[in-house]
């Protein structure tokens, strides 16, 4: 076995870095760049929702039905897309996944041409959201095989942390221009844009993106570094090589193990938190807060700043405590705790008077969900090889499943209620279940061996 304390030294030198090549850091730059985009376009209505409401007529309870559209899609595509890229590799399925998904973000923008009103508009809105989230669900299992694939075990969580946290930076960079597209074009204005852009990200991505063990810029240097330190260099010239084939039998031990059933949980609640922040956060601060939809998307990129910074931050602390010799498993769950611990803070909200103390707490709960975010790390640790894809898929589907739930509890909170302040009770719950998965349910992770059919 390869001596982990010298691989991560080297991992944390940057002479070292240097010698061996960085074409990984350039695949960890496009996958960000991609995931930004992806993030941004799931989030288009949340800021257009205001203005769509109110020209198509919708109420609060059709917006929640609009929204969590997108997450049923998502979550039913999350296991046949990780078929997918087990099957076809990560450049096909994710550069056609792209270019799907911005054409879908353009489609939205056209409802409006339709003269369809309240729940004529709902069914519009909600099949070109359903097909958005179809289309986009091999995205995240594709990071996290493109992730297992480039990089080794002392640098996958800060390299999952980064992809994960372009969520973040979504948020920062596109929440202020999409409500300036709003109020100056309109709200179609802002999925026509979003949807363009990816259409000329997709070009990039063909163009540039090759698996490792063919890249044309990667060295030998680079790629024998990369295998002889956790890094699955090989995985897709064996999907080429070999075509596995996945039975049932597999498949079922993905949920027959308890670490797995934790970082499932784990995943839940983090999107649950996830979701109120793209979806709901926007109309809580004009709703809720009393603010208009561009105060609304200046301040709310600010949390989303700390949000990335907590991000970034998780997976380097958990790097970082791996090269001084923590067990990996302790490595990851010791961020995870701690940030849902403080993402629990956002139902203080409830009580404060003033807007700029319930900017602050958002602005904690968000860097604490950014500091949970371990779990797609965690995955490339603990998904058995040859079936990464596929298990990033059942991860990613059984947590987008709060993606479904928390859009449509938050606005019969709304609508029944016409307060805000039962819906961050229901989001902030969720950071405690959280804890409570990775604290006591889980036991050690560590990668998983299919056990042969008997």
């Amino acid at each position: 076995m390869p001596n982990r304390s010298s691989g991560a030294a080297l991992a944390a030198s940057p002479a070292a870095s240097r010698t061996i090549g960085r074409v990984r850091y350039a695949v960890l730059a496009l996958i960000f760049a991609v995931t930004v985009i992806n993030y941004a376009d799931r989030a288009t209505m949340s800021i257009a929702g205001t203005g769509v409401a109110h020209d198509l007529g919708l109420t609060p309870v059709q917006l929640g039905i609009v929204f969590s559209a997108f997450a049923w899609a998502y979550a039913i595509g999350q296991i046949p897309g990780g078929w997918l890229l087990d099957r076809f590799g990560a450049r096909r399925v994710y550069g056609l996944s792209l270019l799907l998904w911005s054409g879908f973000t353009m489609l939205q923008g056209t409802v409006g041409w339709l003269a369809v009103q309240g729940a004529s508009a709902t069914l519009a809105l909600f099949a070109m959201r359903f097909m958005l989230g179809l289309v986009e669900s091999p995205a995240f299992p594709a990071n996290s095989r493109i992730v297992a694939c480039w990089f080794p075990t002392a640098e996958r969580g800060t390299a999952s942390a980064l992809f994960n946290s372009a969520q973040y930076m979504a948020v920062v960079l596109f929440t202020p221009a999409m409500a300036w597209l709003t109020h100056a074009l309109g709200w179609e204005h802002v999925f026509l844009w979003m949807g363009l852009l990816g259409v000329a990200l997709a070009a990039l991505w063909f163009a540039w993106y090759r698996e490792p063990h063919g890249h044309p810029r990667v060295s030998d240097a680079e790629r024998d570094y990369l295998r002889a330190h956790g890094a699955l260099v090989d995985l897709e010239a064996n999907r080429v090589r070999h075509r596995p084939r996945v039975s049932w039998h597999d498949v079922s031990q993905l949920f027959r193990h308890r670490n797995l059933w934790a970082i499932y949980i784990g995943q839940y609640c983090i999107t649950a938190l996830t979701y109120f922040f793209i979806t709901w956060f926007p109309i809580y601060l004009i709703k809720g807060r009393g603010m208009t939809i561009m105060e609304a998307g200046w301040v709310a990129a600010l949390p989303a700043i700390c949000g990335f910074t907590g991000g970034v931050l998780g997976g380097v602390l958990s790097d970082w405590l791996i090269r001084r010799g923590m067990h990996p498993s302790r490595a990851r769950k010791t961020p995870f705790v701690v940030g849902m611990a403080m993402a629990t803070l956002l139902v203080l909200a409830n009580g404060a008077s003033s807007n700029a103390v319930v900017i602050a707490l958002m602005t904690i709960a968000f860097f604490g969900k950014g500091l949970a975010a371990v779990g797609w790390a965690v995955l490339a640790d603990t998904a058995p090889e040859g079936m990464v894809g596929l298990s990033g898929g059942v991860f990613n589907g059984l947590g987008n499943i709060a993606g479904i739930v928390t859009p449509l509890v938050i606005g019969y909170f709304v609508a029944s209620t016409g307060s805000f302040a039962g819906a961050l009770w229901f989001v902030a719950a969720h950071g405690l279940i959280g804890i409570v998965a990775y604290a006591w349910l889980a036991g050690r992770f560590e990668r998983i061996r299919i056990t042969p059919r008997a």
